[in-house]
Formats: C-alpha cells, structure tokens, sequence
C-alpha cells in the first residue's frame, strides 16, 4: 500500500495534469491565430507607408510652392523666376512627388501678390492607385512705395 502525499501537492499535481491536457486542445492555435491576423497587418503596414509617402509629397509640393513665391516676389523680379526656382527644388528634392513635370510649376503675379501653385502625385505603394497633390503658395510682391 502506497503511503498518500500531502494532500496540497496531491491537488497541485492533479491541477497541472489538467492544465497539461486542456493544452492539447488548443495545440496549433497560434499558426491559425496568426494567419489570419497578418493580411490585417500587412494592410496596416502598408497603409501607413501609403499614408507617409501621401505627406512628403504634400510637404514637397509646398515647399516648392513657397520657394517659387520667395524667388517671384523680390524687387524688379524676372518673369519666370519663381517657376525657376520652384522646379530646381523639386528637381533636388528626390522622387516623392512624382508627375510634376507634366503641368509644371505655375507662378502668377499681380501689382501686389504672387500666387505660386505645384500640382502632381505621390508615390504609390500600391500599383494602379493615384493621390494627386496640388499646394498654392502666396506672398506679396516687394515694391517700393512713397510714405
């Protein structure tokens, strides 16, 4: 006859048999779990790449935009000037916005104001899938007057 245990590691061991035999049942859950789990991830992910390339190129359109109307607006400017200046910065301002050069920068100009526009598109994560960009920059024109 064997000697019964104390009866505390008797109800541990049986709660840890139990344990171990309900773990069967879920064995393989993990692969399941994460194959259905990762198309949402992967769309996620590239989403919010999709997301970042759609602002660089905004911020770039800008940027352009505002240096077109900084060029346009000095005293006795050229005709020309900001649309110089807008296209040699997106010419070194790398690939994020793409198309640019189809319409070009475009810079009007009054006795008081310019108005600089860049228009194109973002780069696209997903082939077949577009975001136009178009941003407007403006400024007044330096001039003299008498007081």
């Amino acid at each position: 006859m064997r000697r019964a245990a104390c009866p505390r590691w008797s109800r541990a061991v049986t709660a840890a048999r139990h344990r171990l035999a309900a773990g069967d049942r879920e064995q393989g859950a993990n692969p399941v779990e994460l194959a259905v789990m990762m198309p949402l991830i992967l769309v996620l992910l590239f989403a919010s790449i999709q997301v970042s390339a759609v602002f660089l190129a905004r911020s770039t359109a800008l940027n352009a935009a505002q240096s077109g109307v900084s060029a346009q607006r000095t005293y006795q400017a050229e005709d020309g000037a900001g649309v110089d200046s807008a296209t040699r910065f997106l010419k070194a301002a790398g690939g994020w916005l793409v198309g640019w050069d189809k319409a070009g920068p475009t810079c009007v100009t009054t006795t008081t104001e310019v108005t600089c526009t860049v228009s194109g598109r973002s780069l696209s994560v997903v082939p077949g899938v577009d975001f136009a960009v178009q941003q407007t920059a403006h400024g007044t024109v330096e001039r003299l007057t008498e007081p």
